[in-house]
């Protein structure tokens, strides 16, 4: 049978824009569709434009800082709306970069949702397309839990948030995790007050509990309020205010809520059923390779249900495309590690196994921390909070990393590549790091693991043995 494509792409995220790119650069005839813009959460309503947020309120807060050190004469300026700013940032990358990646791939932009005709076509809008193969990457909505009136409340999402004209007087956050917690701190550091409330434990659930727990603390030093372990039992309008209840009768007012409690999947658009692709409510099912239930479809990225990051789903595409071009490729998503950051101020990062996964599956570990406070550059900086932790063996194998401080972000790279190919700690210890970088800290960490093994009596006997026989 004759398609009118090699392979068509729906949804143009993290995942989508790999599959199409790469699938084109491959020599495949390539249609990808998009109902919104290129780039999908992440580039417009995400990951993006919330670091441009992030960024523009560190200025602000960096004066602050200034100020306290007797360095500032004057007042701490104020900062005119930002979203304006974001918004042309984010139209300059669309049109002048982005664009650019799809020379060699049919688009099909804001003509409405795509759905499934059969396994090998889709309609979109008054038209339909068919391939040899069909990619879904159709990414994730904010999920609204069941709370009692917040079908009432106007709520903010990440999908309008930056829709704002000016930074409102105060915000109620529900969810501790990445978007609420950089939320929280851009805002509050541009004039809001800002309050989160989520029901976990500590901060940046997903993570190391001592990491929690210290930007727990930064945050109450900036004026942001958090309320851990609480159950939200209602939101309703007090006269010009949103008045959030929990269950053990705290009552918080605001102007505005920000809703960033998880995300889920919408999956009816695409009339799945039509093609015979098996799905349930929480994802659409996939195989090692992205298949789903019908092979020549594939799904990739948050619609599949696995680790809903952006790079994340980039890999998915990466590996997709590649096992769907040959035969002989096994390219499976679980054999490669994928680290994260939340971009406070202080970074969160993590990547590898979790304390409590380690302690679960009864493997032998040790810490080593090293802390910023006590690293000469991180202190003439004035960053001088947080630490790098390090889950290891005896034998120096790498199992998880724990790091929170300025540039963790880019120092969890080397860590990611350290576990994915089991590098040892005296590989790292070997490895010349650029000084005075904070990455100089990873190599301290390997300092610390071998310093470990020079305290036994048996080491130290055999080198003063061999340090006098040379």
């Amino acid at each position: 049978m004759k398609y009118d494509f090699d392979l068509i792409c729906i949804g143009l995220g993290p995942a989508g824009m790999a599959v199409s790119v790469m699938g084109a650069e491959m020599g495949l005839k390539v249609c990808a569709i998009e109902k919104n813009k290129i780039g999908g959460e992440c580039m417009n309503v995400g990951c993006i434009p919330s670091k441009s947020l992030l960024r523009i309120s560190k200025f602000r807060h960096s004066s602050s800082k200034l100020k306290e050190m007797g360095l500032l004469d004057g007042e701490i300026p104020n900062v005119k709306s930002p979203f304006s700013k974001i918004a042309a940032y984010l139209d300059y990358i669309s049109d002048k970069k982005t664009l650019k990646m799809f020379d060699k791939v049919t688009l099909i932009m804001g003509e409405g949702s795509a759905s499934f005709v059969d396994s090998h076509t889709v309609k979109v809008g008054k038209r339909s397309v068919s391939a040899q193969r069909i990619f879904i990457a159709t990414g994730t909505e904010p999920l609204v839990p069941p709370i009692d009136g917040i079908s009432d409340i106007d709520i903010l999402t990440n999908k309008n948030i930056f829709n704002l004209t000016e930074v409102p007087e105060s915000m109620t956050i529900i969810g501790g995790g990445a978007i609420g917690c950089e939320m929280a701190q851009a805002f509050t550091r541009l004039g809001a007050k800002c309050t989160i409330v989520h029901m976990d434990d500590f901060l940046i659930p997903l993570g190391d509990k001592e990491a929690g727990d210290l930007l727990e603390d930064i945050f109450k030093k900036e004026g942001i309020e958090v309320y851990n372990s609480k159950k939200i039992i209602s939101v309703k309008n007090e006269g010009n205010k949103i008045c959030l209840h929990t269950e053990d009768g705290i009552r918080i007012k605001s102007k505005k809520m920000l809703l960033a409690a998880g995300r889920k999947v919408e999956l009816d658009a695409l009339k799945l059923d039509n093609a015979g692709v098996k799905y349930n409510k929480w994802a659409i099912e996939v195989d090692a390779k992205y298949r789903t239930s019908v092979k020549h479809i594939y799904a990739v990225g948050d619609c599949n249900g696995g680790i809903m990051l952006s790079h994340a789903a980039m890999h998915q595409g990466m590996f997709a495309i590649m096992n769907a071009v040959s035969p002989f490729a096994k390219f499976q998503y679980k054999n490669y590690v994928i680290p994260w950051t939340v971009f406070t101020e202080p970074q969160v990062s993590y990547v590898g196994m979790r304390e409590e996964d380690i302690k679960k599956k009864g493997i032998k570990y040790e810490t080593h921390i090293v802390k910023y406070e006590d690293y000469g550059a991180a202190i003439a900086e004035n960053v001088g909070i947080g630490f790098v932790k390090v889950f290891t063996n005896s034998f120096g194998k790498v199992f998880g990393v724990s790091i929170v401080g300025d540039g963790s972000g880019e120092m969890i790279n080397e860590w990611a590549l350290i576990i994915q190919k089991k590098i040892r700690l005296h590989s790292v210890l070997f490895l010349a790091h650029s000084f005075p970088t904070m990455g100089f800290l990873s190599k301290r960490i390997a300092e610390t693991w071998m310093m470990k093994k020079m305290n036994s009596s048996l080491i130290q006997k055999l080198c003063r043995f061999l340090y006098r026989k040379v």
